[in-house]
């Protein structure tokens, strides 16, 4: 361990055991040994995995063709009847027309009747073009079917270009006229940015009473936009009576023991829950969504599916589809219904879906420390409109946050020095009891008590900076202001700022420099002499280096910003003089005595004195 010497000049005597300097190094080399072993095994299983997928699904599109366009049962026909519909398809020549905003483009397809995609020009993505939702998907947005994962074909389409509404229409067999109406937003409306209106509305043109047992409307798809976005992040989220569900695309793969490879359950196809009053459901990847709202709440079940990207051919890169299920109708002759939707498709701007109202800003998912995350992202941003710069907005904000705790750790260095000279007595206490452990902790409480000293002390500054840390480590991961944003050699503070690539592992060079620090920041920190803590200092920046290695570098700035600073509050504490170790009933007689001698100095005084 680390001690000052027992003369009080404040200098650290290096006295570590070598036993404990092996297990941790083993330890690291360990961890990294594991995680490589793991990846490449998992490789190994996913590539297998896939080909078994594919060849497959090779066979069942052999069978049944690429899309199924199921037309809804009516419950009065017949079975032959009902045979004759299921593949009821118009011959229509296939068609796109796209509408353009300011912040977007939509391409809308005429066949399945819906979007199918949405271009951000404002947003790049990894090649140098604009961000795609949605791209390349059989499934557009607002896709309507009977069954999850299938659409409805045979739309014709008509465009309004000037008033930015596109109209689809489809005619069933037995008289069901459905209409779908996209609606996008004048770019100058309040709160609608990335915003489009679906109304679709069911009428019967027959002679008859018509029935359907529901419809599910797609919410599209979507996929990691960087190569380096993080699985995690590709999400199926629903919401219903103030709660989110989710599931992330590992929720698909079968269950295996680490390492041993024994697999726990298969594979699952299909995610799908059933319940009412499910008020949106969104697909989301790291730093962009699509969510698809009932505006009257009148969701009764959700859907979702994974995908494979085909994106690298090494290890397959997933993404995620799903879509609501809405309650079924029965209409008289003449009769219409319809249902109303809000379709948000654009960036994770917290500020953006804090406008659209219905909790919709809950697929940042920032967790447990929500309300950190939303005021760091606050304060960056105000700082960032003063600075210019989301690096020296992250600095500022760090050293702001420092600056408030700085009281709490100044206390908290100078208990510690408290204890640092208190090693010599604590060492004596486990000699002597040292093969009694449970009352060698209880003289060494008494020993902390009589001198007025808590032991925790030291462990206190980072407990406060738990929720600090993870509050940046949700906003920085989620952060869309980030996305582009540079710094000295960082070329994107959304990404891990690798520099180069040894045997294929990518060299990230500021998560590093922040083990350093943390390191150096160890180093020069008095040392309370109990092992516990000691250990818990030692791992620490073993635990952030694989917290922050492969995250968004502004995540490593954070930290290293804070952990400088932190060496220089401890050196001016340092150069502070060592405090006076006393016992708790010398000090308590002191400051009796003092208060004795004042209260008589008080008393002693004339009444022209007073």
């Amino acid at each position: 361990m680390f001690n000052f010497g027992s003369e009080g000049e404040g200098k650290l005597k290096f006295d570590m055991d070598w036993k404990t300097w092996i297990a941790v190094g083993l330890s690291i080399v360990g961890l990294f040994i594991w995680q490589h072993y793991y990846m490449e095994e998992y490789r190994k299983f996913e590539a297998a995995r896939r080909q078994h997928v594919l060849s497959q699904q090779i066979k069942q599109d052999e069978q049944v063709g690429e899309k199924v366009f199921p037309t809804p049962r009516v419950e009065a026909e017949s079975p032959a009847k009902l045979e004759s519909k299921l593949h009821f398809e118009p011959e229509l020549l296939p068609q796109t027309e796209t509408l353009t905003v300011k912040d977007a483009q939509y391409v809308f397809n005429n066949d399945t009747g819906g979007i199918e995609e949405v271009v951000l020009p404002l947003h790049l993505a990894e090649n140098g073009e604009a961000v795609h939702l949605n791209r390349n998907r059989s499934m557009p947005i607002g896709a309507i079917g009977t069954r999850p994962g299938e659409a409805l074909g045979g739309f014709e389409m008509e465009v309004l270009a000037d008033q930015k509404v596109v109209t689809f229409t489809r005619t069933d067999p037995d008289g069901l006229r459905i209409t779908k109406k996209f609606s996008v937003p004048d770019e100058k409306a309040k709160g609608e940015r990335y915003v489009v209106r679906l109304d679709i509305q069911f009428t019967n043109q027959s002679s008859l009473p018509i029935q359907r047992l529901g419809y599910y409307v797609n919410a599209g798809s979507a996929a990691p936009i960087h190569s380096t976005d993080l699985p995690l992040y590709t999400r199926f989220d629903w919401y219903r009576e103030g709660r989110m569900r989710s599931i992330d695309v590992n929720w698909f793969s079968p269950g295996q023991i680490p390492i041993l490879g024994i697999q726990t359950r298969p594979a699952r196809e299909i995610y799908t829950e059933t319940t009412q009053n499910i008020s949106w459901v969104a697909v989301t990847s790291q730093y962009f969504c699509t969510i698809l709202t009932s505006l009257d709440k009148s969701g009764v079940s959700v859907w979702a599916r994974r995908f494979d990207t085909k994106r690298s051919s090494d290890h397959p890169v997933y993404g995620i589809q799903g879509g609501l299920g809405v309650s079924g109708f029965e209409l008289q002759p003449g009769q219409s219904t319809s249902i109303q939707f809000m379709i948000y498709a654009g960036p994770k701007e917290l500020a953006a879906l804090q406008a659209l109202k219905g909790e919709q800003d809950a697929v940042m998912n920032f967790g447990w420390f929500g309300w950190v995350s939303e005021f760091l992202l606050w304060a960056m941003n105000r700082l960032h409109r003063v600075l210019g710069n989301y690096a020296g907005a992250i600095i500022l904000l760090t050293i702001l946050i420092k600056l408030a705790l700085w009281p709490i750790q100044n206390h908290s260095t100078q208990s510690m020095r408290k204890m640092s000279l208190l090693a010599p007595k604590m060492q004596e206490l486990r000699d002597k009891y040292k093969d009694n452990p449970q009352k060698m902790n209880e003289e060494l409480m008494k020993l902390y008590k009589e001198y007025g000293i808590n032991p925790f002390s030291g462990c206190l500054p980072l407990f406060i900076q738990i929720p600090i840390f993870f509050g940046f480590y949700s906003m920085l991961g989620v952060a869309i202001e980030l996305r582009n944003a540079s710094f000295l050699w960082i070329a994107d503070l959304s990404q891990p700022d690798t520099v180069a690539h040894i045997l294929g592992i990518p060299i990230n060079l500021l998560p590093l420099i922040m083990t350093a620090t943390m390191l150096w920041q160890i180093g020069i920190t008095p040392k309370t002499g109990d092992p516990v803590q000691q250990r818990i200092f030692y791992f620490m920046p073993v635990l952030f280096l694989i917290f922050c290695y492969n995250y968004a570098s502004a995540l490593s700035l954070y930290w290293t910003t804070q952990n400088l600073f932190s060496i220089f509050q401890l050196y001016l504490t340092r150069n502070q003089p060592l405090p006076t170790l006393e016992k708790k009933s010398v000090v308590a007689k002191r400051a009796l005595a003092e208060a004795k001698k004042s209260t008589k100095k008080s008393k002693s005084k004339t009444p022209r004195q007073l």
